[in-house]
C-alpha cells in the first residue's frame, strides 16, 4: 500500500509523462478553458440579459477578481507558513 506522499509523487509522474506525449497542448485544455469563460459568463449574466460586449467585459473583471483573490490567499498561506518556521513550528 502506497503512502500518501508516494500516491501524489506516483500522481505527478504521470502527468508529466501524460504531457510529455501530448503534441497539441491548447487542443488538449481547450474544453476545460471553454467551461472556465462559460462559467464567468454565467456568474456576470445568469439570465442572458447583457449585451455580448458588457457580459464579456464584465466576466473578464469578475476572472480578474477571482485570480487576483487565489493570489491574495496564497500570499497569506505563505506569510503564516513563514511566521511558523521563524517561531520553529511545522507548515
Amino acid at each position: 500500500m502506497s503512502t500518501p506522499v508516494e500516491r501524489t509523487l506516483q500522481a505527478r509522474i504521470a502527468a508529466h509523462e501524460s504531457w510529455a506525449k501530448t503534441d497539441d497542448r491548447a487542443a488538449r485544455t481547450e474544453k476545460a478553458r471553454a467551461a472556465m469563460a462559460s462559467k464567468f459568463d454565467r456568474l456576470v449574466d445568469p439570465d442572458g440579459l447583457l449585451s455580448p460586449e458588457e457580459r464579456a467585459y464584465r466576466a473578464d473583471q469578475a476572472r480578474k477578481a477571482h485570480y487576483t483573490r487565489l493570489a491574495l490567499k496564497s500570499a497569506q498561506s505563505r506569510r503564516r507558513r513563514c511566521e511558523n518556521r521563524r517561531r520553529g513550528g511545522e507548515f
